[in-house]
């Protein structure tokens, strides 16, 4: 998931059936054509990774949608879940050569990032798993309800670009899918977080999100993993998937920790996505979740400041 101040859009993932309902795709191998990857995932690091389609047709794609793309192959030992009790999750990220990579850059205070959600968006999990000798990879994973779901891998191999990649899960059981109306206000154990800003394809967005608590401002965001916050977005219906960054950084004498967060953020299509931010209070970390539609006018503003590296704040 590029660190603060770098942008990370990535691709689009086909939908799996789980347990006898709900099909829309196909497609959990990897995608071995190299001829649309290099293009593609690392102009951006957008980490864009779901093994669906033939990248040599689409070497832009963005994140998520492809197991496998530059050379490395998100490999799980299952695909199989049990709602209702702890999975022992784990996969292997194979290099060019075939091998388990062992050697990983630590981005945002962590070598490897994992998002696990549903294909209608339900249960979003961003956790941390930790890897043994060999390069295996494994993290207790518990899903509520039925259905399919995605696990992207966000990563920086040593030597190699940032990459995300996405693989399909499913749980037996009935399935019922969830749908979600625009909103922009979200309630998470008495926070109430609301979004500012608007989303617009093919340009930088400048996104605001503001952090209260029983009717006060919250001032005192402590940090999570190197930033006062983190934001996913999912493409409705194929999970294209965009992991951003705030601008600034704890520390660094002008970011404060309150009650706002900025980000600046680029979508890759028009369409509905589903934004998950990640922010931490009082020893515990939360989720807000928003739905907003993008624009057709580009916002007045759409850059995000300059860095000492000359790039703006964000990450994928």
């Amino acid at each position: 998931m590029n660190t603060a101040g770098k942008l990370s859009a990535y691709g689009a993932a086909l939908v799996l059936v789980a347990g006898g309902a709900w099909a829309i795709g196909t497609a959990v191998g990897p995608v071995t054509s190299e001829a649309g990857t290099r293009g593609g995932e690392d102009a951006a690091h957008g980490d864009s990774h779901s093994g669906t389609v033939a990248e040599t047709t689409q070497p832009a794609l963005p994140a998520g949608l492809a197991s496998s793309r530059g050379g490395y192959t998100l490999t799980p030992t299952h695909t199989t879940l049990t709602t209702g009790t702890t999975n022992q999750f784990a996969f292997r990220i194979t290099g060019p050569d075939g091998n388990a990579v062992t050697a990983f850059d630590v981005e945002h205070d962590k070598r490897m990032h994992l998002i696990v959600v549903r294909r209608d968006t339900a249960g979003f999990q961003h956790l941390h798993p930790e890897m043994a000798g060999d390069g295996t990879w494994t993290v207790p994973l518990n899903v509520a309800d039925a259905g399919s779901y995605r696990a992207f891998a966000d990563f920086k191999p040593t030597g190699g670009q940032a990459t995300t990649l996405g693989v399909d899960l499913a749980a037996a059981g009935d399935f019922q899918p969830r749908t979600y109306a625009p909103s922009r206000v979200a309630e998470v154990d008495g926070y109430q977080v609301r979004l500012d800003g608007d989303l617009t394809a093919g340009h930088t967005s400048k996104l605001t999100v503001t952090v209260t608590k029983d009717g006060r401002e919250v001032t005192d965001l402590q940090p999570y993993l190197g930033a006062y916050g983190h934001l996913v977005a999912l493409r409705e219906g194929d999970l294209a998937y965009l992991h951003v960054h705030p601008d600034g950084s704890p520390g660094d004498g002008t970011t404060r920790p309150g009650p706002t967060v900025t980000f600046y953020a680029e979508v890759p299509s028009a369409g509905t996505y589903r934004l998950f931010l990640d922010f931490q209070h009082e020893g515990k970390v939360r989720t807000a979740e928003f739905t907003v539609a993008t624009g057709t006018t580009p916002p007045a503003t759409t850059q995000p400041p300059a860095t000492a590296d000359g790039h703006g704040h964000s990450h994928g």
